[in-house]
């Protein structure tokens, strides 16, 4: 586990700056609205109103949170990478201590508002946070550990921990609030698909006369391997060769970039790919 003071200042002030922007979004859109966002944030509000509401006592967000995490930080720990798991202890840490210290402050009493709003900075923070190699706590630690180590389909587990979630509280506390809280939360994953691209690839068929000096560049910005086909040019009738990868989204601008100078006449075609089946480099967690 290394630090690099330049590189590790940096997450540091965004972990700080996003985790900060959570507890806004906590005792402002989140309270004021009464919603359940999902996760360990929204089980401990969920919590947090229960006990409230059948026993009298109000119980510091910081603690249940602490408590909801233990598990899933000892997984992150223990499988995904320690500084990660250290950054988003950080990011947890921070995010329960301005919730419990910040005074409640209501933007507006607008439920549509407050929905759609208070779930675009949550998928904001939350991508902050991915972008940085930390997580904001509770089911993402979960998700990555399935999706990286056991090659499960994390996001219907997460939606149906979520959907449980809603539904106690609709029971409990009514149904507006548990259908207002899924277009929070559905706000909130579409920004989050917007943002962080980590998990999302590209197809790059390359139509070129240097294969091997494109590979080579695939190679050293992905580490991904690819595939070299023969071709030809119907219009020239020339042969040509074709190179075949898939490498994350995050990281194709760069490649293309990297593929014009080596070859600024290269044919770049990008598809979507929706699934890869076998193989595929994923960068690990520190």
């Amino acid at each position: 586990m290394k630090f690099r003071f330049k590189e590790d200042a940096r997450r540091i002030v965004v972990i700080c700056a996003a985790s900060a922007l959570m507890a806004l979004n906590i005792k402002t859109f989140v309270r004021t609205g009464g919603l359940y966002p999902g996760g360990a944030t929204g089980l401990t509000l969920l919590i947090q109103r229960i006990v409230q509401l059948f026993l009298g006592v109000e119980i510091p967000y910081t603690l249940i949170n602490i408590i909801l995490n233990l598990v899933p930080v000892y997984i992150g720990f223990r499988y995904i990478g320690k500084k990660f798991t250290i950054y988003s202890c950080l990011s947890i840490m921070l995010t329960n201590i301005l919730t419990d210290l910040l005074p409640s402050y209501a933007i507006t009493y607008d439920m549509l508002l407050i929905s759609v709003f208070g779930g675009m900075i949550n998928g904001f923070v939350i991508s902050l946070c991915l972008m940085m190699n930390a997580t904001t706590g509770g089911t993402d630690f979960i998700g990555i550990f399935l999706s990286e180590r056991k090659g499960i389909d994390s996001f219907n587990i997460v939606l149906g921990f979520n959907a449980v979630l809603l539904a106690a509280a609709g029971v409990l506390f009514g149904w507006e609030k548990a259908l207002y809280s899924i277009i929070f939360q559905y706000t909130s994953t579409q920004v989050l698909h917007m943002l962080f691209k980590q998990y999302r690839q590209h197809t790059l068929l390359v139509v070129t006369n240097h294969a091997r000096e494109v590979y080579e560049v695939i190679a050293r910005d992905s580490n991904h391997g690819a595939t070299i086909l023969e071709g030809e040019g119907s219009y020239e009738h020339q042969e040509r060769k074709i190179v075949y990868s898939v490498v994350s989204r995050a990281e194709c601008k760069h490649i293309i970039n990297d593929i014009k100078k080596v070859d600024p006449k290269a044919f770049v075609n990008v598809i979507n790919t929706q699934q890869v089946s076998g193989r595929f480099y994923q960068r690990p967690y520190e």
